[in-house]
């Protein structure tokens, strides 16, 4: 009941607002978030610190401020997800070089796609689906609330974009994979416990990444891109797709991870306030007999 209230009391009215509007309310959000309540600012410090050791206290403070405003517009950007026309996503998120994606498809390859917490993925949700011939396809952890679980599927998947619970990919992909589907992974969480990790370094730091995407990719002898989400300016993002490989099947064992993490790592080095810093993505060390690799480094990245 609460949660239905605060949906159709709050969440709801705001999302039928002008977006120029909420870009407004943003800053007050950001006063609340960051300078009243200090938001996981500890986190947040920690990460930049450890990413850039070469930086100095005023620089990672500089970071952390713009790193909040841009949440803060994410915030508010993903509450006018729930209302925003076809028209306007299509505007406001622009894909470069998808003459990749035209090409592989056409050859008949499946396709997993490896992206981050970067820019503004909310949207890059509602957009992918107009942006390829793939039915595109995205993995996700069911929300604890059973309704906003609800609202969230609908909302993510009103204009193409098939949502897939992680539970189900076992039993359901190899049935979807019949069509040509762009499997679409964040690949930037932290693995949990109970998941295979794949340990290398992320800026500057022993780091284990999610193996599913290359997992799949293998399965099915995918080619797999990378999408990185730049933002243009206040409300407005480029998709730039990047080539990792045409057939997983040809690569050697870690390429796939090892590319998207530093193809990533690459992005955030040059803009790092558009990262998703809040996010406690070092809380895990590697087991004692895992060896932490680091094979490939960026100038061995594709063009």
């Amino acid at each position: 009941m609460g949660a239905a209230l605060l949906y159709y009391l709050l969440i709801k009215p705001l999302s039928l607002l002008p977006l120029g509007v909420l870009h407004g309310l943003s800053y007050l959000v950001y006063l609340i978030v960051y300078k009243l309540l200090g938001y996981r600012t500890k986190v947040v410090h920690s990460n930049l610190k450890g990413s850039f050791p070469e930086k100095s206290e005023s620089e990672i403070k500089s970071i952390m401020n713009k790193f909040y405003l841009h949440l803060c517009d994410l915030i508010v950007e993903s509450v006018k997800g729930f209302s925003i026309s076809h028209k306007a996503v299509k505007k406001r998120m622009k894909f470069k070089n998808m003459d990749i994606v035209d090409r592989l498809h056409k050859q008949g390859k499946h396709m997993v796609v490896a992206g981050g917490h970067y820019g503004n993925w909310e949207l890059f949700a509602l957009a992918i689906g107009d942006a390829t011939a793939y039915s595109p396809l995205a993995l996700y952890t069911p929300l604890a609330s059973d309704f906003f679980n609800k609202k969230f599927l609908k909302s993510r998947g009103k204009y193409g974009l098939k949502l897939l619970s992680v539970k189900e990919i076992r039993s359901k992909l190899s049935e979807l994979m019949e069509e040509q589907y762009m499997v679409i992974f964040g690949t930037d969480q932290s693995p949990r416990k109970s998941q295979r990790a794949y340990w290398t370094k992320f800026l500057n730091q022993t780091t284990g990444v999610q193996y599913g995407a290359e997992k799949i990719a293998l399965e099915f002898d995918a080619a797999v891109t990378f999408f990185n989400i730049y933002k243009v300016k206040r409300g407005y993002y480029e998709v730039d797709c990047q080539l990792i490989c045409e057939s997983a099947k040809e690569t050697e064992y870690g390429y796939i991870t090892e590319m998207h993490t530093k193809l990533l790592e690459a992005v955030v080095r040059k803009q790092p306030e558009f990262w998703l810093w809040s996010h406690k993505r070092w809380k895990h060390s590697p087991p004692e007999d895992v060896e932490v690799l680091d094979n490939f480094k960026l100038s061995n990245l594709p063009n």
